[in-house]
């Protein structure tokens, strides 16, 4: 029997990843709608309150300012979503990148780390991370919340373009998604619930909570609204090597995660009943100059290098060099008894009738040989490119 723990692991984690994201970004949605939503109550203490109906009921929800003057019997809390979202999440990192450091996380043609190191940065990027913003909310930028997304913002692309020169720039993707994602689930952690425990205690001791609690709570909320999207791409981005693999990759992701916060953006104004247009143009450009900027930018090398007509008798060295080791009839790479996923490239008939595959993966995403393990050049990708480019001839 052959039992490979480690892909069954990865699939269990990932699936409860999953189910736990959208248990938590759901509720997450909900609450921002719920507020928006909310209209003056027509009795009572509340501050606002909205009817809706759903599944063939009808429900009747009710905020209160602060907390209302008694303590229900019954009070749900949402948390383990967010906690639960944030251990499988990390898990993964672990998991993928940090158990495999070499393969999927380093590469020797930006920086020569040892595995160790490599974990090392990522980790401290992690923490890193959540003391900036954790630092600027409770700094005066934290009365500006337009102010301090735009510094957190900076700060993040500042992150982006340092793990992008020492990393694979899909590892250095996913580590900026694990950085938002530790900030929003510390949100909930370190903010948000406890502000929420203390308002409960006060009610059950009969004093009047404080309104920076509540305040506190809800701007970090907000914050979590807004980071959601980006977040997702990344999640979704290794399957996507044209914006990874971009020249500038760092640059793309800056782009595509503006376009995410605009795109909430306009959902959060539509929920308020606010206009949409300004925000609605302003996504579609974000999303527009993001793949102008990447098709121009893979056309680039490619006419530069096809100035002369590149053959298969030309990039038959480079397949020789960097990929027959592994992808051959008869692998000579120790860890492969037959070539992975069946790809040959040790003829032309075999080469060129993966070309589009290759380029996925070692002209665009550049992820292929693993972990660069024999050095790869650009100018050698560049001219795979060119020649799959003009059709992969003989």
């Amino acid at each position: 029997m052959n039992f490979d723990l480690a892909e069954w692991l990865n699939l269990a984690i990932r699936w409860l990843h999953l189910t736990a994201g959208i248990a938590w970004i759901g509720s997450s949605f909900y609450f921002v709608w719920l507020d928006n939503h909310l209209t003056p109550p027509a009795s009572g203490d509340a501050s606002g309150e909205v009817w809706s109906v759903h599944g063939g009921g009808f429900y009747h929800a009710q905020k209160y300012p602060v907390a209302p003057k008694h303590m229900p019997d019954d009070l749900h809390w949402f948390k383990w979503e967010a906690y639960f979202t944030w251990l499988s999440g990390f898990s993964l990192l672990v998991l993928v990148y940090y158990w495999n450091a070499a393969t999927f996380l380093i590469d020797p043609a930006k920086a020569a780390l040892a595995p160790w190191q490599a974990v090392a940065i990522g980790l401290s990027a992690l923490v890193l991370g959540w003391l900036f913003y954790d630092l600027a909310c409770k700094s005066p930028l934290g009365r500006n919340n337009r102010l301090l997304g735009a510094v957190w913002f900076a700060f993040l692309l500042g992150a982006a373009f340092a793990l992008n020169a020492v990393f694979q720039a899909r590892g250095a993707y996913l580590h900026i998604g694990a950085m938002l994602g530790t900030v929003m689930a510390a949100n909930v952690f370190f903010v948000i619930i406890p502000n929420q425990r203390k308002v409960v205690a006060d009610l059950i001791s009969g004093r009047t909570p404080d309104p920076a609690l509540g305040k506190a709570g809800k701007q970090r909320s907000l914050h979590n609204n807004y980071m959601t999207l980006p977040v997702l791409f990344i999640m979704i981005s290794p399957h996507y090597p044209m914006t990874y693999g971009a020249e500038r990759p760092w640059l793309v992701l800056a782009l595509l995660g503006l376009t995410g916060v605009a795109v909430r953006h306009v959902f959060n104004l539509r929920h308020r009943a606010q206009p949409t247009g300004a925000a609605m143009a302003l996504a579609a450009v974000l999303a527009l100059i993001s793949v102008t900027y990447v098709s121009l930018e893979k056309a680039a090398p490619a006419k530069a290098a096809t100035a002369g007509p590149v053959t298969y008798a030309e990039v038959q060295p480079i397949f020789a060099r960097h990929c027959m080791a592994c992808h051959s009839k008869h692998p000579t790479n120790p860890a492969f008894a037959t070539p992975p996923l069946g790809v040959e490239l040790d003829s032309y008939a075999h080469a060129s009738a993966v070309a589009q595959r290759i380029k996925a993966v070692a002209v665009d995403a550049q992820i292929m040989p693993l972990g660069n393990t024999t050095g790869i050049t650009l100018d050698e990708r560049r001219k795979l490119g060119a020649w799959i480019a003009a059709g992969a001839p003989q």
